[in-house]
This record gives structure tokens, C-alpha cells and sequence, in this order.
């Protein structure tokens, strides 16, 4: 059987991409990273979804002591109601997908998988230049020169955040099991640039985000 890792984040992006893994007929292995997040709401919503889903899940903690961004660093607050979602932003963690995806490599070749999906999206996006197509072209490069047949796939690289949902509808991805807001709490803020591009993607869409749904359900 075909086999893959998954960078699983358990956001909108990533969980789309492992439904679409699955819908290729992928053996899928997700792989979630503990990397000094100010919270622990992601990883507990990527373990849940692979449960629900009886993938395998691995959960890899690494520090990095000298981030100054604002996802990891408790001195710097989280961007919230920016207009102009353009330029890199606080959020940006620097290097954070190149060791993503070079944990994901080692996991891969261990376990003779041919493939890594990633979730990461160029438009619609907060300026992340690791979420680039010459990113992973590059990433893909490298990987050649390891003389591996291991290839690293980002599916919705070019795609709106109006047509990764309706993708992810076609898939049946369970979107009110999802997690993208940046900040940890009960309900997602709706101010980071997260929920922001979020919830421009679901309306232009022209659907309902089912986590707002479900939260406000439960009120």
C-alpha cells in the first residue's frame, strides 16, 4: 500500500490535506509537532482527528528557546484585526516548516513511505515564506540529493482558502473538529490573522464555518 506522512496541525489547511491523502489511497502516518506553542489546543484536536479517523499519529515535542515570535514567546502578544494581511508577520516562526519537513523526511525513509504532505498554501495567506512553491521546490531539491524516492507534495499550494474548503466539503473533512485560531481558549478569538482568513474563506465560499456552529450551539 502506498504509504504517507502528513504534517497535521489539525488546522483547516492540513486537515484537508490529510482527507485528500486518504482519498488517494494513502496509508497515512500523521505527524504533529509540540514546538513551544503558547497552548496545546492544536495538538489535542490533531490527536482526536486522527483517533476518529484510526491513522497512525506521532506527537514530536522540540524546543526552540530563541524564538521571538509571537506563537512561541510569551512576551510577544498575538497580532490581532490586521487589515492588511500581507508582508511576514509576528506569527511567523522562522524556520519552523524546514523542520517540519526534515523530521518528516527521517520519518519517512524509516518507514519506506514515498510521499510527505503538507498543508502549507500561498495565497489567502499571512506572508509566510515557507509556505512558498519555491520553498518546497527547493525542499524537493535537497531531497534529491539524498538519493531517496521520498517526494514532498503540497497539493493546495495554489489554491484560495474559498477552494481549499470546498474541497475539503467535497472530502466530508469534519471542519467543526478543526483548529486554527492561534490563541488556546474555549472558542476561536475571530482577531488573529488565523480566524481572520478563516472565516474570508468560508464566506467567499459561501458556507458556514461548522466550529462557529458548534460553538454557538453549545451556549
Amino acid at each position: 500500500m502506498k504509504k504517507a506522512v502528513v504534517l497535521f496541525s489539525s488546522g483547516l489547511d492540513s486537515t484537508t490535506v490529510l482527507y485528500y491523502a486518504l482519498s488517494k489511497g494513502y496509508d497515512c502516518n500523521c505527524l504533529t509537532f509540540d514546538y513551544g506553542q503558547k497552548h496545546r489546543k492544536e495538538i489535542e484536536s490533531a490527536i482526536a482527528i486522527a483517533k476518529d479517523l484510526k491513522v497512525e499519529a506521532t506527537v514530536m515535542k522540540i524546543a526552540l528557546p530563541w524564538a521571538k515570535d509571537s506563537l512561541t514567546n510569551k512576551d510577544v502578544e498575538v497580532p490581532v484585526d490586521r487589515q492588511d494581511l500581507t508582508g511576514i508577520p509576528s506569527t511567523y516562526v522562522p524556520g519552523r516548516n524546514t523542520l517540519f519537513l526534515s523530521y518528516a523526511l527521517s520519518f519517512a525513509q524509516s518507514i519506506k513511505a514515498q510521499k510527505i504532505f503538507i498543508g502549507a498554501n500561498s495565497l489567502d495567506y499571512s506572508g509566510y515564506p515557507d509556505c512558498r512553491p519555491q520553498f518546497i521546490e527547493a525542499y524537493n531539491a535537497l531531497i534529491d540529493s539524498l538519493d531517496t524516492n521520498v517526494e514532498v507534495l503540497a497539493p493546495l499550494i495554489k489554491m484560495t482558502k474559498a477552494q481549499i474548503i470546498k474541497l475539503g466539503i467535497r472530502l466530508k473533512v469534519p471542519y467543526e473538529k478543526t483548529w486554527s485560531c492561534y490563541k488556546g481558549k474555549s472558542e476561536p478569538c475571530g482577531k488573529c490573522d488565523s480566524c481572520l482568513l478563516r472565516a474570508k474563506g468560508f464566506l467567499e465560499a459561501g458556507k458556514k464555518d461548522p466550529l462557529l456552529a458548534v460553538k454557538v450551539s453549545k451556549k
